[in-house]
């Protein structure tokens, strides 16, 4: 297993819980939550010590998964 499959392993969707929406590991961390705080400048120190159960790879999941969700194929004429 690459990195990056590795990576997205770390996200997780179980029915019923956050709504269904991805989350960290089948914890109630979403991947919305974190992508939020980072684009409201929460440096990655301040998240991994406001949630001591997250790893720094957890982040670079989020990351990784928001890139992968991002990168559609652009139609041109």
């Amino acid at each position: 297993m690459n990195s990056t499959t590795s990576l997205l392993t770390r996200i997780t969707q179980t029915p019923g819980q956050c709504g269904g929406r991805p989350c960290i590991r089948g914890m109630r961390i979403r991947v919305t939550d974190i992508l939020e705080m980072l684009a409201e400048n929460v440096t990655v120190t301040e998240i991994l010590e406001d949630f001591p159960d997250l790893e720094l790879a957890d982040i670079q999941a989020c990351l990784f998964f928001a890139a992968r969700r991002t990168d559609f194929p652009r139609l041109t004429a």
